[in-house]
């Protein structure tokens, strides 16, 4: 069995107290490592267009306040 089969069928047959740690654990995991990727995607400059264009349309008067 592949190793993601093996992982979900794991999953599936925990108790319902171990799937309520399992899924606190991967909820601050999952959250981690999408801030690190973020964090990364930032310092790389992946997201200066996107700034560039959001600060371009503020200063054009083209925004409203939430």
């Amino acid at each position: 069995m592949p190793s993601l089969q093996r992982i979900e069928s794991q999953v599936a047959a925990l108790p319902e107290p171990d799937l309520r740690q399992f899924r606190s654990w991967f909820d601050e995991f999952d959250t981690q490592r999408w801030d690190q990727t973020l964090t990364a995607d930032i310092n790389n400059g992946k997201l200066d267009s996107l700034a560039a264009e959001a600060l371009a349309q503020y200063g054009a008067g083209r925004c409203k306040p939430l």
